[in-house]
């Protein structure tokens, strides 16, 4: 896990421009920088990179990296290096390191582009081809690794983070203030449908996607890679056995490092698998760290400490307080270059405080279970929908058990009917829960309507292929990368594998739920490694924590803080903020929408400082 940026344009990056971006991402990697320049035509091309050391520490393995004519400058980590360095030895490669990153260029010079196929791991990279005469940016299928881009006045810049673009190109940007309304009044699921950044013209470079540039330009990516979602016939005994073994291969692939490694956990079954699979499959000695909140909503001690019993590990805790709670986001909003996008990632960044400052420089978490694996109360529905009408099936008793299971958790109105997707497969109203009185909050409207993008043709499948791809999980993992790199902490996910990925789309709809449960699949293949408290809990928590617990809003500190003049009160009404802060807060939607003005807030004010 590293910092990258770079430039490709008529005229060199002036060495104060190079100091400042280099500067920019010290947080990204610690442990070493360096940057080179060559020619490509007429134009210049300059690689930059700060390394957080993970594998191979020797400082042979620093970037940007030389092999032959080809030079690299590569953020993230091919899990599946030892595989490919034995498979390229064989065919005559020779190696000068024992990196992932040297790895990744002789497979380049073995396969050619078409390489990235052959890759299960996270990466954003840029790769100059002295004998193509090209310049390659790539990421990974899932996006776990960031790139920006940003085209000004004939040279392309490109970035693990915002900050850099701006160090590098001696300019800042505009503020995108559609993006901010959009946030707010449809939040953060929406913010990745439009292709846009809180700032004009810096777009993020799309996922499984590559682009190939011989001249300066706006990159053209293309796609390398798209999930297939066709069902093949199997049983569910063998989904799960087939389920357990990908996902197992997958956490030992991610504990594969030279420094020390740790776990997230919540006291919900996607976190527990993880750390049970690396404890009790694989005789691993782990450390846990958690987040507890003295909200009953969101309190998860008790799962937490069965999973402590159970596994016999080291365990932190993290504690909520409303304490520092404006500094903090403050310090956060500034890294991101962006609002935090809910509270959740507030919370996070506690936990990446306390796992470097612990000596660890990985945290493992379970970043996108509910996508693959079916766990949102909307699944559900939609899982019902799919059941609705099919021959042999009991479906009064299907509504049954999701009564007496998952569905007793529902508190979204717009999910609490268990035919609410069977009546009306294309209501989302439940996404943007009151987005129409939030629109009134704004000094003009703002009203988009809602989009989908067509992965599969079943209702189900295309909600979770867009919660994965454009919804849900970019956002997390954008969160997560800069949570982690504040901390120079490398963030892994074992849930985004690609062959697990793969085979869970495979498997058929009617074997993903049941019996009151979502993640029917992953608690099943947890049977005898996971407590059954934390199996077969039912209700949904996750890493979170409520917006009371950390602002009070009787302090009247606090509400002069929120109400202080500011450059948001151009997009929101003052008098609407000052009545919402008298408001019940109780509803997730007015919680949620609380701190998404907290967060937009603190942004534009930094943006106008």
């Amino acid at each position: 896990m590293c910092g990258i940026a770079g430039a490709f344009g008529p005229h060199p990056v002036p060495p104060e421009n190079i100091r400042l971006a280099l500067s920019s991402m010290g947080h990204r990697g610690p442990d070493a920088e360096g940057h080179a320049s060559d020619h490509l035509g007429a134009s210049t091309i300059s690689l930059l990179h700060t390394r957080l050391a993970i594998i191979d520490l020797d400082p042979r393995a620093n970037q940007p990296f030389q092999r032959g004519r080809l030079r690299l400058s590569f953020n993230g980590e091919i899990y599946n290096y030892l595989e490919l360095r034995a498979e390229l030895s064989a065919l005559g490669q020779t190696f000068t390191t024992s990196s992932d990153t040297e790895v990744l260029l002789a497979a380049y010079q073995q396969w050619g582009p078409s390489f990235v196929d052959r890759l299960e791991g996270m990466w954003a990279f840029a790769l100059h081809d002295q004998d193509r005469g090209e310049l390659i940016l790539s990421r990974d299928r899932f996006g776990e690794k960031p790139l920006f881009t940003w085209y000004l006045d004939g040279t392309l810049y490109f970035a693990s983070e915002i900050k850099t673009l701006t160090a590098l190109a001696g300019q800042r940007p505009g503020v995108n203030t559609t993006q901010i309304r959009r946030y707010l009044v449809n939040g953060y699921k929406c913010l990745g449908k439009s292709g846009e950044t809180y700032f004009n013209d810096i777009q993020s470079f799309p996922a499984a996607c590559a682009a190939a540039l011989k001249v300066p330009g706006r990159p053209q990516p293309k796609p390398y890679w798209r999930l297939a979602t066709e069902t093949i016939e199997t049983s569910f005994e063998d989904a799960v056995a087939q389920a357990k073994a990908l996902l197992t291969r997958s956490v030992d692939l991610r504990m594969r490092a030279d420094v020390p490694l740790a776990f997230c956990l919540s006291g919900g079954v996607d976190s527990a698998t993880l750390a049970a699979i690396a404890a009790k499959e694989m005789g691993r000695e782990i450390h846990c760290f958690s987040i507890i909140d003295s909200d009953e909503r969101y309190d998860e001690s008790a799962n937490i400490q069965a999973m402590l019993d159970h596994l016999g590990c080291r365990h932190h805790k993290v504690h909520t307080s409303t304490e520092g709670f404006f500094e903090r986001m403050r310090t956060l909003v500034a890294y991101h270059d962006a609002p935090v996008v809910t509270i959740s990632y507030y919370m996070h960044s506690f936990l990446s405080e306390a796992i470097a400052a612990n000596g660890y420089k990985i945290a493992i978490s379970g970043t996108a279970a509910d996508e693959i694996f079916t766990g949102y109360y909307d699944h559900y529905g939609m899982w019902l929908a799919a059941m609705h009408g099919q021959p042999g099936v009991d479906f009064d008793q299907l509504v049954a058990d999701w009564r007496g299971g998952m569905g007793a958790h529902v508190q979204n109105p717009g999910l609490q009917d268990p035919l609410c997707f069977v009546n009306n497969p294309g209501q989302r109203d439940h996404i943007m829960l009151d987005r129409a009185l939030f629109s009134s909050f704004l000094t003009k409207p703002f009203e988009e309507a809602w989009s989908e993008e067509k992965f599969a043709s079943e209702l189900l499948r295309n909600r979770m292929a867009n919660e994965l791809f454009v919804e849900a999980v970019p956002v997390i993992l954008a969160e997560d990368d800069l949570n982690s790199m504040l901390y120079s902490i490398e963030n892994r996910s074992p849930f985004l594998d690609r062959s697990l990925v793969d085979y869970l789309y495979s498997v058929p709809t009617r074997h993903l739920m049941g019996g009151g449960f979502a993640k029917r699949i992953l608690r099943e293949l947890g049977q005898g490694i996971v407590p059954d408290q934390v199996r077969l809990d039912t209700r949904k928590r996750g890493f979170n924590a409520s917006i009371l617990s950390l602002v009070d809003r009787s302090d009247p500190d606090t509400r002069d803080t929120l109400l202080a003049d500011s450059p948001i009160f151009e997009i929101v009404r003052k008098s609407a903020i000052e009545d919402f802060l008298k408001a019940d807060m109780t509803s997730n939607s007015f919680s949620k929408f609380l701190f998404s003005f907290i967060s937009a807030k603190l942004f534009l004010e930094q943006q106008a400082a």
